[in-house]
């Protein structure tokens, strides 16, 4: 009778652990910024907070102004918080999001990371949940929109003309050096290339969405970025779906996935204040997926 008894409370011990797993959606923002910095529910530089955009969304906001690796804390902060013990997140980034999710897997996803209780403080902070640790974090997959890991012409050729030190960053050299983008703990980045591109975005490779171009958002390998297109554009090689190699013969990034090619060029890089332009593809997909 009393192994009985104890064998049901082993039961319901770890059925109570089961419905304490909970899932999250994690928004990475690119340039500029512009969400309240620590406020997980300040979706400012996506649109409104109460459109869907996957299970339990949270706004991981950074500056968008200063360099990557001196922002990076505030991404390790809510992986921290919301993506360790029982819980598991779905990552969506937009722009110089890919870029800083993509660091900070490389540089400090084989850490060792406190387990964290995924209530934050008014800095985006959370407390130790049981006191243990664990290696990295529960992360199923990345969306990227317009993803720049690759970096992008306009930040080579000055084209904001700015010197902050994320432009910096962004030059296709730098990007593309930072960190060993090979490097994602075996979890998948899935790609959405937008190409509605104009003219002033000539100097950018191939297809564009007006500020990244598909050797960035598309994940295409390399020390520097090249020329990829839509298979209806016959001036340069086509970007391929999934992990194939391109036309040329060049190959992506390991677990980098194209899961979007714009073949209507019908999508940008902006938001627009309310989840437009590339975004939208992403949102879409994180609705019917992050679940």
């Amino acid at each position: 009778m009393k192994l009985m008894r104890w064998l049901t409370a082993l039961c319901l011990l770890g059925m109570t652990g089961l419905a304490s797993a909970t899932n999250y959606t994690l928004w990475i923002n690119g340039r500029t910024g512009g969400g309240t910095i620590g406020d997980y529910n300040s979706f400012t530089y996506w649109g409104p907070s109460s459109t869907a955009a996957g299970v339990n969304k949270k706004a991981v906001n950074w500056d968008g102004y200063n360099s990557i690796a001196s922002q990076s804390y505030h991404i390790r902060d809510a992986l921290d918080c919301f993506c360790t013990g029982s819980n598991w997140c779905y990552i969506a980034t937009h722009s110089a999001g890919d870029l800083m999710m993509g660091y900070t897997l490389a540089n400090y996803g084989g850490s060792a990371r406190m387990k964290k209780n995924a209530a934050p403080n008014s800095s985006g902070v959370c407390g130790n949940s049981d006191g243990t640790s664990q290696t990295g974090w529960n992360i199923k997959w990345v969306r990227a929109a317009s993803g720049a890991g690759g970096g992008s012409e306009l930040a080579d050729y000055g084209s904001w003309a700015v010197s902050d030190p994320l432009t910096q960053d962004l030059k296709t050299t730098t990007a593309r050096a930072m960190y060993n983008h090979n490097t994602t703990r075996g979890i998948w980045f899935y790609m959405y290339a937008g190409a509605k591109g104009t003219a002033y975005s000539g100097i950018l490779p191939g297809q564009d969405d007006e500020a990244v171009a598909y050797h960035s958002s598309g994940g295409v390998a390399g020390s520097s970025g090249g020329s990829y297109c839509n298979p209806s554009d016959w001036l340069c090689n086509d970007l391929a779906l999934g992990t194939a190699a391109n036309e040329g013969g060049s190959a992506k990034w390991s677990y980098h996935s194209v899961s979007f090619r714009d073949d209507s060029e019908a999508y940008n890089h902006y938001t627009s204040g309310n989840w437009q332009g590339i975004v939208s593809v992403v949102r879409n997909a994180m609705v019917n997926s992050a679940l």
